[in-house]
């Protein structure tokens, strides 16, 4: 790995993109994992015997 304190202002560009890109995937994927969950569930979930 690079040190952050030598990169460029274009290698800091790039590593600041690839993590907003890394950030967005990661939100979605969590989003898909919820809705899927939530629509097997559906309206089950509220039928919990206590």
């Amino acid at each position: 790995m690079s040190d952050p304190r030598q990169e460029t202002p274009q290698e800091q560009k790039a590593r600041r993109g690839r993590n907003i890109a890394l950030a967005l995937g990661l939100a979605l994927f969590v989003l898909l994992v919820y809705v899927v969950t939530i629509q097997k569930l559906g309206a089950n979930v509220l039928d919990r015997p206590f």
